[in-house]
């Protein structure tokens, strides 16, 4: 049986005007697939094995191909979105015929030219799709430990628990909310830090660094906003946590530290409305 989705090698079973047919090796003359004339090499014979990806036409044919999609089953990939539709969106994986990603399966707002994370699969009625629903098909099993520094893709956002994070492209990670500093949306490609491997192997991350490698930016960025204020900040440590983040897009912890810095150094002064620079 010749399957859907996936890079493997087939048999020439016949030469015809069109290309070539292909089947899986022993099954030759059930099903034959066809392979293009224009992709077929010049040199190939009854017998030989060429390695293709099989998929399906615009008129729901299965057809082979020798070119490499930047997708298969069991993979995921960031992919462009050419083109959206009532239905769904198009994808550029690489291949003659764009990737349908179906409304139902889209995370979020997809638009024209954003990149998203998904994967590959076989719809109801047999033809390969995309999906943005990927939790589940992450891995639990990451190398990483605390404190290491990786990459990963934000696939899906929650106003209640976070923004949810395939590092890698392949592991399940979250960042919660309290560890959120910046304006991130679905599709961005992110640096995160391992903060807890949890007992079943997800990973909760952080956009920060370990505290004390932060105080040098997080001073700067109080010294800057103090710049742009003429010198005084209304913010000190009676203000709330969510004033803080909101204002320097920072913890009130990692604000306590950054002022206690800045005070030593004899940079600032505490007033009673909040902060102020020392001229």
């Amino acid at each position: 049986m010749v399957d859907l989705g996936i890079i493997q090698k087939m048999e020439v079973t016949r030469k015809a005007p069109n290309g070539l047919y292909l089947n899986v090796k022993g099954n030759r003359g059930k099903d034959d697939v066809l392979l293009p004339k224009n992709q077929m090499p010049h040199d190939a014979e009854i017998g030989d094995e060429i390695e293709v990806f099989v998929y399906k036409d615009s008129e729901d044919r299965m057809i082979s191909t020798t070119k490499k999609p930047k997708l298969t089953i069991g993979e995921m990939a960031v992919l462009s979105v050419v083109e959206t539709t009532g239905i769904g969106a198009f994808l550029d994986w690489g291949l003659d015929k764009d990737l349908f990603l179906p409304f139902r399966e889209q995370v979020g707002k997809v638009v024209k030219g954003g990149k998203y994370l998904v994967a590959l699969y076989i719809d109801s009625s047999d033809r390969l799709c995309a999906t943005m629903n990927i939790y589940n098909l992450l891995r639990t099993d990451s190398p990483y430990k605390v404190n290491d520094q990786t990459r990963g893709t934000i696939y899906s956002i929650s106003k209640e628990l976070g923004a949810f994070v395939a590092v890698d492209n392949k592991y399940q990670g979250l960042i919660p909310n309290k560890e959120l500093y910046g304006n991130f949306s679905e599709g961005d490609n992110i640096v995160v830090r391992i903060k807890k491997v949890k007992p079943d192997g997800k990973l909760e991350l952080s956009t920060r660094k370990e505290a004390y490698n932060e105080i040098e930016s997080d001073a700067q960025i109080i010294m800057n906003r103090l710049k742009l204020s003429g010198g005084t900040l209304n913010i000190n440590d009676s203000s709330s946590p969510e004033l803080i983040k909101v204002e320097l897009n920072m913890s009130k912890a990692a604000f306590k530290r950054a002022v206690g810095r800045l005070l030593k150094e004899g940079a600032i002064e505490i007033t009673d409305e909040g902060i102020k620079m020392m001229w």
